[in-house]
């Protein structure tokens, strides 16, 4: 058979899932892979697929794709927009959209599997394709390693996986060393005394606390770091309150800390807890806040050898201006938890789903951030040709490489 991947693409956009709720994403995934007749086990990690192909003797490469999808509103007008729903973690009604890529990503191992299970004769070795849930809350990759995914299937000797990015559509972004930044996501609670809005003297203002944490917060990048070195300090949300005449006893925000190492991660998380301890007793709190690490996040680090290996290859196939060195992302990923579990390399990159046309126009006229959406974005919205076919080339060419 021959897989239909612009309609598999299509149908997932359609019908996305927030994290650890993969559940229609896993079947769809399982009914292709039975169709095709390949190996796989469900279920791993609450909602984790992984798949197998023995081919004889040799390496085991495992390539990983994530399958989880935002709470984010559908704005691209797309015929094949999500106008799906779901329900977060804090049981709130929420929009979702694959808004990330993962539905390509899902599309792409489908593709890159069929076209390895047929051309078994220029590869010796196991593959091992894990569908992973939940990267987008950082937890995914480790609640299957949780669940001896690294045990129950052959061990690997590499890691791959790949991310679709605002880059023109054909080509593949890599570098050797820091590809994407360690983070660490924060909950904060921030305890005052609530009373009645006419009487603001009778409290401590959480609200007030809360906005002087934020603005305060913004002074570790601008202020407190060096301006040669990476640090990302963003609150992403801030919630307290219910009426506009009772101040309330706390209030929260939520932060997402980026950084390059170990020893930038420990800098920058000593003054986010210096400033909040110290915001809340500026404002005269009696109680310390609350702070709560939800998830770390390692730095994504391509092995060197493997990476120039892999550079070569897609440059011999696809010409050496299709590949580039597209520097450390921001961003953070939870696959390298399976290679450091496992002691092996890691090479992970990003392939393109810009309308190269339209990229290069952007471009020159400097609009590059305005007009082109990135991962997250309500527009977010790859062409579907020839992002597909890249997609599932790269996978393939990297996982041959490895299995000569």
């Amino acid at each position: 058979m021959t897989l239909d991947l612009e309609a598999i693409y299509i149908d997932l956009h359609r019908n996305p899932e927030l994290s650890f709720q993969e559940t229609r994403t896993a079947g769809v995934i399982a009914a292709h892979l039975t169709a095709l007749g390949i190996e796989h086990e469900t279920g791993i990690g609450k909602t984790g697929i992984a798949a197998v192909i023995r081919n004889g003797d040799g390496p085991v490469v495992w390539l990983r794709a994530d399958m989880d999808a935002l709470p984010v509103k559908e704005e691209t007008g797309l015929d094949y927009a999500s106008t799906a729903r779901g329900i977060d973690p804090e049981g709130t009604d929420v929009p979702v959209m694959h808004a990330c890529g993962h539905d390509m990503h899902v599309t792409a191992m489908l593709g890159a599997l069929e076209q390895l299970q047929a051309t078994t004769d220029k590869w010796s070795g196991t593959i091992v394709a894990v569908f992973q849930p939940a990267e987008e809350y950082g937890s995914g990759a480790q609640a299957m390693i949780a669940d001896d995914v690294l045990t129950r299937f052959p061990k690997p000797t590499i890691v791959l996986g790949q991310h679709l990015a605002p880059l023109p559509a054909g080509t593949i972004g890599v570098r050797s060393g820091a590809q994407m930044a360690a983070s660490d996501g924060l909950h904060v609670v921030l305890h005052g005394r609530g009373g009645h809005g006419s009487r603001p003297d009778t409290t401590i203002d959480p609200v007030v606390m809360a906005a002087a944490t934020v603005m305060r917060l913004q002074t570790i990048v601008s202020r407190e770091t060096d301006p040669r070195e990476m640090a990302v300090v963003t609150v992403g949300s801030m919630h307290a309150g219910l009426k506009n005449n009772i101040i309330p006893a706390t209030a929260t925000i939520d932060i997402s800390l980026r950084y390059p190492n170990d020893t930038a991660r420990q800098g920058v998380m000593n003054k986010v807890e210096r400033i909040i301890k110290a915001e809340a007793l500026a404002s005269g709190a009696t109680e310390e806040p609350t702070i709560e690490i939800l998830h770390t996040l390692p730095p994504t680090i391509n092995d060197l050898e493997a990476t120039d290996r892999l550079i070569f290859a897609w440059e011999t196939t696809f010409g050496e201006d299709a590949v580039l060195d597209p520097g450390m992302f921001t961003g953070s990923e939870d696959v390298s938890w399976f290679a450091t579990e496992a002691g092996v390399p890691l090479v992970y990159w990003f392939w393109g789903g810009v309308e190269p046309e339209a990229f290069a126009a952007a471009m020159a006229a400097g609009t590059a951030e305005a007009d082109i959406p990135s991962n997250h974005s309500p527009f977010f919205a790859p062409i579907l040709h020839p992002t597909i076919e890249r997609g599932v080339d790269a996978l393939v060419i990297a996982a041959r490489e490895f299995l000569k």
